[in-house]
């Protein structure tokens, strides 16, 4: 017989009590972040869970598409999670949850409203951290080929021989 309380992680009951938080958008915690809203999970390796949540929030904030699930937003900041990253991430994050406790709000995640959220956001969007993160997310979330059909691109056409014979004029909003 085992003693429970030696166990390390969350029990369900842990995990589910943690997302059930009043407007919660992920559960965090021992080095992994979750949806609250989907099945999906990140483990976390250099960055602490806490920054690539936050990380996710800021990237949706960046680049919102209502109909993209956050699981493409992790995926595309997941390069961050390096240990020759995790230095200038943590440094990056702190600094934005430092400018949303300068509005008055306990971190950057704790922000409900997006319109909140994106002038935090516009007060740093000079920085190298900033530029950097928008920067890296042009293409590791448009590169992703599951992102493509929700926004209805079928990929490139040179390997099916171009798109003069495959409706490149079939647009009825022109």
């Amino acid at each position: 017989m085992t003693d429970t309380n030696a166990r390390k992680g969350l029990t369900r009951r842990e995990l589910l009590s943690r997302s059930i938080a009043a407007g919660a958008s992920f559960v965090v915690g021992a080095g992994f972040v979750a949806s609250t809203d989907a099945a999906w999970a990140l483990e976390t390796q250099a960055l602490k869970p806490e920054t690539m949540a936050t990380l996710i929030q800021m990237a949706r904030d960046i680049y919102p598409h209502d109909h993209l699930a956050d699981e493409y937003y992790a995926i595309a900041v997941k390069g961050y999670d390096t240990a020759e990253a995790a230095e200038a991430v943590e440094a990056g994050i702190a600094g934005l949850n430092a400018a949303a406790q300068g509005k008055g709000h306990a971190d950057y995640l704790s922000i409900g409203w997006e319109r909140d959220r994106v002038d935090i956001l516009r007060g740093i969007e000079d920085s190298p951290f900033f530029q950097q993160v928008r920067g890296g997310l042009v293409t590791g979330l448009y590169n992703q080929k599951a992102v493509w059909p929700l926004f209805g691109y079928e990929g490139e056409s040179f390997s099916q021989g171009g798109y003069i014979n495959r409706g490149f004029d079939d647009i009825n909003w022109l």
